[in-house]
């Protein structure tokens, strides 16, 4: 017979699922409990608690489960998702919901979780890297529709609508209504979807070629996603997903989702992301060619902002021509960009790019962010938010562990001096 075992006993002392609700116990979490109604002594059912659903998802990112409905099943049948939910269930509507409503909470605790680190002086935002990252949208490929088809769709769902609410009014009968109800939205959250496709369209026909407007397509799924060329060589709809890391402590310092394909433009939004969030300027930042647009190095290198780029200078249509010599058109901050990546300092400095940014997008990656279970900008930022914040934590664990070991190793050699 197997003996009864206390919840508390189910880990080690030492269980990432309890330095994670460590990490949880000590944030200000009054921004998610300001909007519960139901409150002690009064009617209204008990909530889930906020610490709990935080600790779970950032645990559960941690693992690479970013399935609501997996997360609800292993809060029953799995012992560190049992020990952080107390031995009890937690439904996956609300673990779903809460995912992704509170975006500027974790737009905050995205910055806390570095503050942390740069207060221990574990991460140094002088140098940082950047890179995107596209992530598989939750819309097929079929769902992409041209005007006249998104219009035609669109009149089915209104009045499909319209039918369902005439019924909701002729039915009075409990069960059958609720089901009724569930249609309605359904069908509702459809319209709506096919309304932002058309909204969007506009913006999507702008892009294409004299002539062709007309074959601009926007998915009826996901309106926002977007066809992008992804890391195979294929085709598909997703999000850019635009992270800023430190070299020194691999720290996501900064969040951004696009929807646009191209990473032309984005270097300087991050930079100015890393200063909104902690007051300063990096004064080296380090990008793919794909960043390296002229526009950007010239606002960056601007005296107000002081940040040296450091990206590859795109080879020359003339292989006789030295592509590190200034052109006659070049600016001032463009011809010191050319000649400083031909330097050997510059091209040391640049190989903390790959070691450092790839690494966390490969960390991403075995995370299971490869496709959304969610759909619209809005919500992939939350998500791109929960895996940056619980890469922090899981960095402040590695980086405080390695700093305890270096402690005890300099004692232990002081003691045999």
């Amino acid at each position: 017979m197997l003996p009864p075992i206390p919840l508390d006993g189910l880990l080690d002392d030492d269980h990432q699922a309890r330095l994670v609700w460590q990490f949880v116990q000590g944030l200000d979490l009054a921004p998610l409990y300001e909007p519960i109604k139901a409150v002690e002594g009064h009617p209204g059912r008990t909530p889930a608690d906020p610490a709990v659903l935080t600790a779970l998802w950032l645990y559960a990112t941690l693992e690479g489960v970013g399935s609501a409905r997996a997360l609800d099943y292993l809060c029953l049948h799995h012992n560190a998702f049992r020990w952080l939910a107390g031995g009890v269930s937690v439904n996956y509507h609300s673990l779903s919901d809460f995912r992704v409503r509170h975006l500027a909470f974790l737009d905050g605790l995205l910055t806390h979780s570095v503050a942390v680190l740069r207060e221990q002086e574990l991460v140094d935002l002088n140098r940082v890297a950047h890179d995107g990252l596209r992530v598989r949208a939750s819309a097929g490929a079929a769902s992409f529709r041209r005007r006249p088809t998104l219009g035609a769709c669109l009149q089915e769902a209104q009045t499909q609508v319209e039918r369902l609410r005439a019924e909701l009014d002729e039915d009075r009968a409990a069960g059958n209504r609720r089901q009724a109800k569930a249609r309605e939205r359904t069908a509702r959250a459809r319209q709506e979807r096919l309304q932002q496709a058309l909204q969007r369209l506009p913006e999507l026909e702008a892009k294409k070629k004299a002539g062709d407007q007309d074959q601009a397509r926007c998915s009826s799924t996901d309106p926002e996603a977007t066809v992008m060329k992804m890391a195979d060589g294929g085709f598909r709809p997703a999000y850019n997903f635009q992270y800023t890391t430190t070299p020194i402590g691999q720290a996501i310092v900064a969040v951004e989702v696009t929807t646009t394909g191209s990473d032309a433009g984005q270097l300087r939004p991050a930079v100015e992301q890393v200063h909104d969030r902690f007051g300063v300027y990096p004064q080296e930042a380090l990008a793919d060619g794909g960043f390296a647009t002229h526009e950007d190095i010239e606002a960056l290198s601007a005296p107000a902002v002081g940040c040296g780029v450091y990206a590859p200078v795109p080879e020359p249509k003339d292989p006789k021509r030295d592509r590190y010599t200034p052109l006659p058109g070049d600016s001032p901050a463009v011809a010191a960009w050319r000649q400083r990546m031909g330097t050997a300092a510059a091209k040391e400095i640049y190989k903390q790019r790959a070691a450092t940014i790839e690494c966390v997008n490969a960390q991403a990656r075995n995370r299971q962010l490869v496709r959304l279970t969610v759909r619209g900008r809005c919500k992939a930022k939350a998500v791109a938010l929960w895996y940056a914040i619980a890469h922090n934590v899981h960095r402040a664990v590695s980086l405080g562990a390695a700093l305890v070991r270096a402690g005890a190793a300099r004692r232990a050699l002081a003691t045999e001096g």
